[in-house]
């Protein structure tokens, strides 16, 4: 079948990791600490780790011709990160429904585990000319994988 896709094991097999980001002297701010815009990288490179993990990258999904834009994001941010500092980018799939996913995040310091910003995304599903598709209708193995990490 010319859509069907390989994904690693069920969740029994698969042990999920965060993102851990070592925080870098250029992502800081005229105040020492790291800019808030950097956040929402650490954001979208926790999605894509979470995504390779599960066995279906980015390049994989662009190989595919499905795209993922941002539709909406949100931060509090709840205490500073500075240069130096290690964060762990927890992510987690609160909703899925086949057209659009809402993630959370928790960014917290790896030595202290104190929260530095909590975070929500909300993503629907394109084709390459940006039409709106249903993973479950086209990729319902996908589909099936999506639901099985929620």
């Amino acid at each position: 079948m010319a859509n069907e896709i390989q994904i690693k094991g069920g969740p029994e097999s698969i042990r999920l990791h965060p993102y851990e980001h070592h925080t870098k002297y250029h992502e800081t701010d005229q105040q020492g600490i790291i800019h808030h815009s950097n956040y929402i990288k650490w954001m979208e490179d926790a999605r894509m780790n979470l995504m390779e993990q599960i066995g279906l990258g980015y390049k994989q999904m662009e190989a595919l011709e499905i795209m993922s834009p941002v539709l909406s994001l949100s931060i509090e941010y709840r205490s500073v990160v500075k240069f130096d500092d290690t964060v762990v980018v927890d992510i987690h799939l609160v909703s899925y429904d086949g057209h659009k996913m809402e993630i959370a995040y928790r960014i917290y310091d790896k030595q202290t585990g104190e929260d530095r910003a909590v975070a929500k995304s909300r993503h629907c599903f394109v084709n390459k000319s940006g039409i709106p598709i249903s993973l479950k209708r086209i990729y319902p193995e996908l589909d099936t994988k999506f639901f099985e990490f929620q």
